[in-house]
């Protein structure tokens, strides 16, 4: 006789889905036609199509290693599209967009009312895609033991409430602690601000390491530091580079609960544990998880008929666009849970 002994989450790419979500897209695009205000980059009459020409995007620098990757592949199936992709801040990726100096912005947030209104007073409206789901990562030097943190431990660190390791958990005289990002004006920053100070101000022991390798080298070299990146500078374990991060820092497990969590509540960044559960599904299945620092990733377009840009967002949304985002870690816009119950005899 068998008894169920785990549950696993697993990950199943819907292709139909998104072959579905990428057809919209385009459909919509095409719409757009009448919405144009004539600029160079929006206008009817410029040259490029959904599989060629030559078109400027901004990316949110994070996401720098699965971008390059999604444009590389599209740029070698399609040898006449050429896009020219600027890897900045976030806050930088959606003012080229704001300004026309970019096609398309890549970043993990929508559009603010205010930026919707940029594009309102030219009579354009942007369109979005979502194609995946990213984690950030919250990073340790090997040496320091305290790999299991609260969101609420989080808050109190990255405020300066909490600014010796000593009052984390005693363990070991780490010193002050160092909060590191990848740069001021970053979408990592501005989502810690906003989702886990809730808008107070960073310690001051906070700086800008300039990039996201500059930042794990740093952590992985200071003992006292704790760093901040996305989940896809740690997650393709057959990237290489990745590999010696990781052989250098320690990524902590982390647990939404404010008080008495237990070692099952802490969360490491891992694919599965970023796809978002439903409570039901959660208290129904006690192995699944929900990451607590969650953000999703969008193609912003600001064409207002189907060019360059719209081929290249559908193919961030399609087939092979999916599957670049699931081997880098992240989680796919367009997937279904499927549970497998494990058993013994």
């Amino acid at each position: 006789m068998s008894a169920p002994i785990s549950t696993i989450f697993a990950n199943v790419m819907t292709m139909h889905a998104n072959i579905r979500f990428a057809g919209a897209f385009l459909l919509l695009s095409g719409v757009l036609a009448s919405c144009g205000n004539g600029n160079s980059s929006t206008s009817p009459d410029s040259t490029d199509t959904t599989t060629s020409g030559t078109i400027n995007i901004s990316v949110d620098e994070t996401f720098a290693p699965i971008i390059t990757s999604q444009v590389d592949t599209f740029e070698k199936l399609y040898p006449s599209a050429h896009l020219q992709a600027a890897y900045k801040p976030e806050g930088d990726a959606i003012q080229d967009l704001l300004t026309d100096k970019a096609r398309l912005a890549i970043v993990p947030r929508e559009l603010s009312e205010t930026e919707r209104n940029v594009f309102k007073r030219i009579n354009l409206e942007p369109r979005s895609i979502k194609i995946g789901t990213d984690g950030l990562a919250i990073i340790l030097h090997p040496s320091n033991p305290d790999t299991l943190l609260t969101v609420a431990q989080l808050r109190d660190i990255f405020t300066g409430k909490t600014a010796e390791w000593t009052q984390v958990s005693g363990k070991k005289k780490l010193g002050t602690i160092r909060v590191v990002f990848d740069n001021n004006n970053s979408s990592t920053t501005r989502f810690v601000q906003d989702s886990v100070t809730r808008g107070a101000a960073l310690t001051k022991q906070a700086f800008a390491a300039k990039s996201n390798p500059a930042l794990l080298d740093y952590v992985a070299t200071h003992p006292d530091a704790i760093g901040v990146v996305g989940v896809n500078w740690i997650s393709d374990r057959d990237d290489a580079t990745v590999e010696k991060f990781l052989e250098r820092v320690n990524v902590a497990a982390l647990s939404a609960r404010a008080s008495g969590s237990t070692p099952e509540d802490y969360v490491q960044p891992y694919q599965g544990n970023l796809a978002y559960k439903k409570p039901e599904l959660l208290k129904a299945h006690p192995d699944l998880r929900n990451y607590p620092l969650r953000r999703d990733l969008y193609v912003i377009s600001r064409e207002a008929r189907a060019g360059l840009g719209t081929g290249f967002a559908s193919f961030a949304a399609g087939n092979n666009g999916q599957l670049i985002i699931q081997k880098s870690g992240l989680m796919p816009a367009n997937v279904q849970v499927r549970l497998i119950e494990t058993t013994t005899r």
